[in-house]
């Protein structure tokens, strides 16, 4: 074995690793079950993707836009509020690795673990801040989407300009674009959600491995609940958007 191997094992129990794949599969596993579902048994995210898209499509039968501008407006602001709080978990991230000797001082006076091992410490704290960068991309980048998403929404001429007739191809494909960007750009922001959920549950790493597994397990039950066996899912199953045109 290489001396970073030997480093690994010695710094972590066999337990850690069973915890950790545990752990990186519920977040890889949740994302497809709640993406990647039956159309017979939606996701409240998936529910919302179509509202988003039928959001889209009604754009070009209303006189002004300013209604949806102020919605966008307001998407784009929770992105880049969350994207804000995620930098400022960051931060607080990297000063903490500059105090790991205080912070298992600290462990060792309360107890939280029989035997506190600094090298340990700081990795998971490193863990714990890949995940914050990670939920802050995904947080980023759905600004950005809801950015170009805008950028679409600005080439539909109004209602006035385009007669009573039906809208042209132009109009049409502009629309469903513009349908499609909004999609990527929530599950861009609810793919964030997901990781600051799971990113609060890897802070149980500290108490021990046992306490990372149950930690995950109950984080993956409220996805579970939230997204397949909430009322504001069953509210919107009763007016259910169709499925988008392809």
């Amino acid at each position: 074995m290489t001396p970073a191997t030997d480093w690994v094992f010695a710094v972590f129990e066999p337990m850690d690793f069973v915890a950790l794949a545990v752990f990186v599969m519920s977040v890889i596993g949740t994302t497809q079950l709640v993406e990647k579902c039956s159309d017979r048994w939606p996701s409240t995210s998936v529910l919302m993707a179509r509202h988003r898209a039928a959001w889209m499509e009604q754009l070009p039968t209303r006189d002004l836009k300013m209604y949806d501008a102020v919605l966008m407006t307001s998407l784009r602001g929770g992105a880049a509020f969350f994207a804000s709080g995620c930098m400022l978990a960051i931060g607080g991230l990297i000063a903490l690795l500059g105090q790991s000797e205080r912070l298992v001082t600290l462990a060792a006076e309360l107890a939280l673990a029989e035997e506190v091992n600094k090298a340990a410490w700081d990795a998971k704290l490193i863990v714990i801040l890949l995940f914050s960068a990670q939920a802050f991309f995904y947080f980023v980048w759905s600004h950005r989407i809801f950015g170009y998403c805008v950028v679409l929404m600005g080439t539909v001429p109004d209602r006035a300009e385009m007669g009573d007739g039906e809208p042209e191809p132009e109009v049409v494909a502009s629309v469903r674009q513009a349908g499609q960007l909004l999609v990527r750009a929530g599950r861009s922001f609810n793919r964030g959600l997901r990781m600051i959920y799971f990113t609060l549950s890897a802070l149980a790493w500290f108490l021990g491995a046992w306490a990372l597994i149950a930690s995950t397990v109950i984080i993956v039950l409220s996805i579970f609940r939230m997204e397949f066996l909430s009322a504001t899912r069953t509210l919107l199953m009763e007016g259910a958007a169709p499925p988008p045109k392809t």
